[in-house]
């Protein structure tokens, strides 16, 4: 997979990730060089499903210094996703039965083409939220106490000998 150029950094922290796949977006040429400018967000979008297609809702997407003049840019209209039509069924039926939610979770170029990483998540609630958060802290104390140790616990070397 290539390297991600926009990412959706709250995803994580709100949704349990279950599974995660790529679409094709359907976009305009001045939105594909903002995105490889890095002038999109993804943070408060979300993918909805409406007569068997996928679209994205509320991605922004700030027009580049190069613009057409005569295409007017709508920074937050929908975009359709591009994906097979077994693929659209499957996740249908786990949105509507399951109760999960497509959430995107980064933009990136594939062959020149812009895809969507998007995930078919459930939400957190507050204390799963909280949990996380006291696990990353102690592994950050974790590594910072190991790091300590390792350097006051090393005998100095002498070279001179």
């Amino acid at each position: 997979m290539a390297e991600a150029v926009i990412k959706n950094k709250r995803a994580t922290f709100d949704y349990v990730i279950e599974e995660r796949f790529e679409a094709g977006l359907v976009l305009r040429g001045w939105e594909v060089k903002s995105i490889r400018a890095g002038r999109a967000t993804i943070t408060l979008a979300h993918v909805y499903v409406r007569d068997g297609e996928l679209f994205l809702c509320n991605a922004s997407l700030t027009p580049a210094d190069q613009i057409c003049t005569h295409d007017k840019p709508e920074l937050t209209r929908t975009r359709k996703l591009l994906m097979h039509k077994k693929e659209i069924m499957r996740l249908m039926g786990k949105v509507d039965r399951s109760g999960y939610s497509l959430i995107p979770l980064d933009l990136h170029f594939v062959r020149g083409r812009v895809k969507l990483s998007l995930a078919l998540a459930r939400g957190k609630r507050e204390f799963e939220k909280r949990a996380d958060q006291s696990k990353k802290e102690w592994k950050r104390d974790q590594e910072r106490l190991m790091k300590n140790d390792m350097t006051k616990g090393k005998p100095r070397q002498n070279y001179h000998d």
